[in-house]
Formats: structure tokens, C-alpha cells, sequence
């Protein structure tokens, strides 16, 4: 078994006990991306759609970095503070993935971290 952090710039560092992602084998777990200026760590300004396609672009920053793609993801889980912004993220969603898409749980949280609306999680296979 092979094991690889992975560490890119390009998305937001890790602010607490955890890596952006790890490498076993062929498969990548993504940790949890906020909406986050990888930049400045500060909170993207802007409407939840924003705060989407923020999430969206650290988790392929990540992805890249670890050899992969947005497209080589098997499992997408969503939290959102406000479920009835699901139908945003689907919408986004397609502007960012292509058929077939990964399998996916939505899950409606009370908070987040940093006041964030959006937090997602990747499970990725690279070969």
C-alpha cells in the first residue's frame, strides 16, 4: 500500500489536524472544502451560488494536484446549511461535471466553519 499527502496552493491550506488530501493506492480522499480564498483564507464574498463554484474550483485544485480531475470522482457528499439551496447546487453542478456523474449524498447541516452555506467532500480514483 502507498500513502501520499497531497498539498497544492492553489486551494485553501488545511486549518485544523488534516491534509487537503491522501493518496492510497489509486483512490484520493479529498477533505472538506469551504468556500475559501486559498489566497487570503477569507470566506468568498457573494451569494450561495458563489460560495458553490468557490468549492467547486478548490476541490479541482485539489484534485489536480493529486494527478486527477474533477471528472475522475466516484463520490461527492454536499452539506448545506439551507437545503432548499440544492437545486443552486445541481445547477452548478453541471457547469463543473459531465456524464457520468459521481454518486453524491446532500445532508443539511445547522452550521459550518467560518459561517460557510457550503462544505463538500470527494472521494477520487486516479489510475
Amino acid at each position: 500500500m502507498t500513502r501520499e499527502v497531497i498539498h497544492t496552493d492553489k486551494a485553501p491550506k488545511a486549518i485544523g489536524t488534516y491534509s487537503q488530501a491522501v493518496k492510497v493506492n489509486d483512490t484520493v480522499y479529498l477533505s472538506g472544502q469551504i468556500p475559501l480564498i486559498p489566497e487570503t483564507m477569507e470566506l468568498i464574498e457573494g451569494d450561495i451560488k458563489t460560495q458553490i463554484q468557490r468549492v467547486f474550483d478548490n476541490l479541482k485544485a485539489v484534485s489536480q494536484a493529486a494527478g486527477g480531475d474533477l471528472k475522475d470522482i466516484v463520490k461527492l457528499n454536499i452539506f448545506l446549511t439551507d437545503l432548499s439551496n440544492f437545486a443552486i447546487v445541481n445547477e452548478t453542478m453541471a457547469e463543473y461535471f459531465t456524464e457520468p456523474y459521481p454518486a453524491r449524498a446532500a445532508i443539511g447541516v445547522a452550521s459550518l466553519p467560518k459561517d460557510a452555506q457550503v462544505e463538500m467532500d470527494a472521494v477520487m480514483i486516479v489510475e
